[in-house]
This record gives C-alpha cells, sequence and structure tokens, in this order.
C-alpha cells in the first residue's frame, strides 16, 4: 500500500487506514526502533507507543504521501531517544569483540565481524546511531533523514560520515 493511499483511507475512515498504515511500516518501524535501541522488549515498547502517538496526532499530520514516511520515522526515533534517556543503555565494548552487543538475538555470534559490526552501531552516540541506520538500514533519503531528526540535510551527512568512520575504525582495531 502506497502512502498516498494509507493518508486517504485514514481520513476517510481512520480505523481502516490505521490498519493500513500498521501492515506498511510495523516491521519496518520495529527493526529501526531494535537497532536503536537494542533489544526486543524495548523496541516493542517504543513500537507500541509510536503507533499510539502516530494515531492520537494524524489529524495534525499536514504532510502529503512524500512526506509520511519521515513524520513517522521522526515519530518513532523520539520515542526511542525518549527511551535512552530515561532508561540509559549501556554501551557495547567496541574494542572487545567477544561482548555481546545488546541486540544479541538477531546477531549472528559465530560471525566476529557481524559482532564487530554491532558493537560499532551500538556504541555510536543515539543520533548518529539513529541517522546512520536510517541512512544504511531503512534505506531513507538524506531528507527524510533531516526531516525524521528534524535538523539540516548537511548535518545528517556529517554524522553519517562521522558513524561511517566510527564503524570502520572499530572494525579493523
Amino acid at each position: 500500500m502506497d502512502n498516498k493511499s494509507i493518508i486517504k483511507n485514514m481520513r476517510a475512515d481512520m480505523q481502516k487506514g490505521f490498519r493500513l498504515l500498521l501492515d506498511a511500516y510495523q516491521e519496518k518501524l520495529y527493526w529501526h526502533l531494535r537497532r536503536l535501541l537494542g533489544s526486543h522488549d524495548d523496541a516493542s515498547d517504543a513500537l507500541q507507543e509510536t503507533f499510539i502517538r502516530i494515531y492520537r496526532n494524524f489529524d495534525s499530520f499536514k504532510g502529503d504521501a512524500s512526506a509520511l514516511t519521515s513524520w513517522i520515522f521522526r515519530i518513532a526515533t523520539n520515542e526511542a531517544m525518549r527511551m535512552i534517556e530515561r532508561r540509559p543503555q549501556p554501551t557495547a565494548q567496541i574494542d572487545d569483540p567477544t561482548v555481546q552487543p545488546l541486540a544479541d538475538e538477531y546477531v549472528d555470534y559465530s560471525d566476529l565481524e557481524a559482532v564487530k559490526l554491532q558493537n560499532a552501531i551500538l556504541a555510536l552516540p543515539p543520533k548518529q546511531r539513529a541517522v546512520f541506520n536510517m541512512r544504511y538500514y531503512d534505506e531513507l533519503s538524506y531528507q527524510e533523514i533531516a526531516d525524521a531528526v528534524d535538523t539540516s540535510v548537511s548535518a545528517v551527512k556529517v554524522n553519517y560520515h562521522l558513524a561511517k568512520e566510527k564503524i570502520v575504525n572499530a572494525i579493523k582495531s
């Protein structure tokens, strides 16, 4: 289902439109939140809160179909940042690949490079981690990411570049 149809349905019949939105975004947002928060339980809690916020605030959404993805990712990212602030996550040890990262259930521990990559991502500052994940995994454009994290495209590019450098350096060590 495309964003234009989701918006049209949500404005005509909120229940039906919301089910369409859930179908389209639930898995994407879960994995986005999971990569940011590191655990299934935190990601599930943040996902539930994200959809509650979307449902309650959809009337305030004034954008078009191209802005829906950014708006939804912004809500999800903000919820993840709130959780990180409320319950600081222990940071991963970049230099010790034997330490299991927080997101342990979807990492193949027999693949040392995957473990190092996951540790490096989890050790990034929250905003850099969000920008990196949205660009690398979620394949959002720089503009969509800028809209989602409420910053400029150039700031997103800088954060992404810094995150990549930190990850590469962590994997090399």
